[in-house]
């Protein structure tokens, strides 16, 4: 990242942190995530401002403080593997990367996942690997992890989701509840699933299938 860019992320993670509370760690992932490169080439101008902006396919990079919020809700501190059902921009993604040993993404969008990928090959990021199929049903082969984010809205989390996350291991999503969206946070606790509202926001919709 040259020192121009690298400013200017750095200006856009305090922005951030006079809004919402960063861990030091997370904040320096934000910082090391070049968010340029995730946003399409007429949105260069918006890239460091703490919008969401449109990708294409009807979908969007969120803002860069939701991301934040949603990294910091997951816990990540000691945990090793996250899947994110959702990759979008891959944006979330690269921030992850920075914090966990193995991001596994999934979308179900294949245009939007083969951009993603070539994001990830430019910025030489070798710790995501990358997979289009419906996210509902997760990534059994690499299960068990200890984080899971959901980067689209959910009426419910699917139990064979659960079944993919480590004991202890935490799930983090916007669910639909009473014409709303609220992020939740849901822990593990054996057989039992503890769940915590957050607050709430505003995602596209988790839907069926792929599209090619």
């Amino acid at each position: 990242m040259d020192k121009i860019t690298a400013k200017k992320t750095a200006r856009m993670a305090d922005e951030i942190e006079k809004i919402f509370s960063l861990s030091p760690e997370i904040k320096e992932a934000i910082v090391k995530t070049n968010r340029e490169v995730f946003v399409p080439t007429g949105f260069k101008h918006s890239a460091y401002k703490l919008d969401a902006l449109p990708i294409g396919a009807s979908q969007y990079i969120s803002s860069p403080l939701t991301v934040a919020k949603m990294t910091e809700y997951l816990f990540p501190r000691g945990a090793d593997r996250v899947l994110e059902i959702g990759c979008g921009s891959g944006y979330q993604a690269a921030v992850l990367s920075h914090l966990f040993r193995g991001v596994f993404t999934i979308e179900r969008i294949e245009s939007l996942m083969l951009e993603a990928k070539q994001r990830f090959r430019q910025l030489v990021i070798n710790n995501i690997h990358t997979r289009t199929d419906d996210g509902q049903n997760g990534w059994i082969s690499y299960a068990p992890y200890d984080r899971i984010l959901f980067s689209a809205t959910a009426k419910q989390i699917p139990k064979r989701i659960f079944d993919q996350l480590a004991d202890g291991g935490i799930v983090v999503a916007p669910i639909e509840k009473h014409g709303k969206q609220v992020i939740t946070r849901f822990i593990k606790d054996g057989e039992r699933i503890e769940e915590e509202e957050l607050e709430e926001c505003d995602f596209v919709p988790v839907l069926d299938g792929i599209q090619k």
